[in-house]
């Protein structure tokens, strides 16, 4: 076991976050995360209210252990939302965009660990001001939305800048990783495509075969996703999208707005004004706020319906170094075991390669 401040503060065995990534991180792969010692989160942008309430309980009926559910502070429905954690018990609340001061509050009145996402110092520095517990840290090497800057500097930047505890994200996916990011002063590591890629994963698995063929330079950070930085699979939609205009973009954004209305059940003045806030907390124009109505949809499409034609399949750049899909329980045990390993072995000036910890599952 690797004791460190994320275990300490969470309760969990290991040092390792599986990231609550949209239509994937469901009660299958965080409670298999969870049994394995890891930190498994929710994800609950793409979930109506009582669609998260029931996935709660499921995650609870599977595992016993601590696990986190990832909010959007800007929905209309966050306070609702972290009532919810709280009534569940839930253990951890991360948040994508920086929760409002009384957010945390509420929610570290009633004992839940309030663990945001960054991609820059300031705003690691203005949520530890606000009290958060700890923050994430993912760089430009990470899947999704993601920022310019290499985990390899931000991090440090991040662990100088703030006193509560660190979790690197970006370009991790073994145990030489997350010793490296331990040794950068991080308190652990959080990954999405690397569990996006295992056998707990509910992702199709004609989908995990075509992650699995890219290589190094296998993935894009484009903006005609929703109009903001959004590293995917490099796909032929893809290509399609970076030569499309900006009218047709934006009459596709309202089209799949319409197709996210009837799938939730939301009213159109609920998602104006969850656009809204978008704008205001990003400060973004309308039209990337249209644009954003896109990025459900297109994951959906690709990640859940396996339409690879017709959706978008977000990915860290690890995906070109990634050939397996082996459990969570195998995945965590072996970054664990590898990362002791590397540890112990750093005095003697030993140089490490995967091959060298049969245990570590890359």
């Amino acid at each position: 076991m690797l004791a460190t401040e994320l275990t300490r503060l969470t309760g969990v065995r290991h040092p390792v976050v599986q990231t609550g990534m949209g239509w994937v991180a469901g009660p299958r792969l965080v409670s298999a995360t969870a049994n394995a010692g890891g930190l498994g989160i929710i994800a609950s942008a793409t979930m109506t209210l009582a669609e998260l309430d029931a996935a709660i309980v499921e995650t609870k009926r599977r595992t016993d252990n601590p696990f986190g559910v990832n909010l959007r502070s800007d929905a209309s429905d966050a306070v609702d939302r972290v009532e919810l954690l709280i009534r569940h018990g839930v253990r951890v609340a991360s948040f994508a965009l920086a929760p409002k001061k009384d957010l945390i509050a509420r929610l570290k009145d009633h004992g839940v660990v309030v663990m945001p996402s960054i991609g820059a110092v300031r705003h690691a520095e203005k949520v530890a001001a606000w009290g958060a517990d700890a923050v994430v840290v993912q760089g430009g090497e990470g899947g999704g939305h993601t920022g310019a800057v290499a985990t390899t500097l931000l991090l440090p930047s991040v662990v100088d800048a703030v006193d509560i505890p660190v979790v690197a994200a970006g370009g991790f996916f073994d145990g030489r990783g997350l010793a490296a990011a331990l040794a950068y002063g991080a308190a652990g590591i959080a990954m999405g495509t690397r569990f996006l890629l295992t056998s707990d994963s509910s992702v199709p698995d004609e989908v995990k075969r075509l992650y699995l063929e890219r290589g190094l330079d296998g993935t894009v950070v484009t903006t005609k996703v929703d109009g903001m930085p959004h590293r995917v699979l490099r796909t032929e939609l893809v290509d399609r999208l970076e030569r499309t205009g900006r009218l047709r973009s934006l009459l596709g954004a309202l089209a799949n707005a319409r197709k996210f209305k009837a799938l939730t059940g939301l009213s159109w003045r609920t998602m104006v004004g969850d656009g809204r806030r978008l704008k205001h907390g990003r400060e973004l124009s309308w039209s990337q706020v249209l644009m954003a109505a896109n990025t459900p949809m297109l994951l959906r499409s690709g990640l859940v319906q396996g339409r690879t034609d017709a959706g978008v399949l977000a990915a860290g750049q690890v995906v070109g170094v990634l050939r397996d899909l082996p459990s969570c329980e195998e995945l965590i045990t072996g970054i664990v075991a590898q990362a002791t390993t590397v540890i112990d072995g750093l005095a003697g000036g030993q140089r490490w390669q995967n091959s060298d910890v049969a245990d570590a599952s890359p």
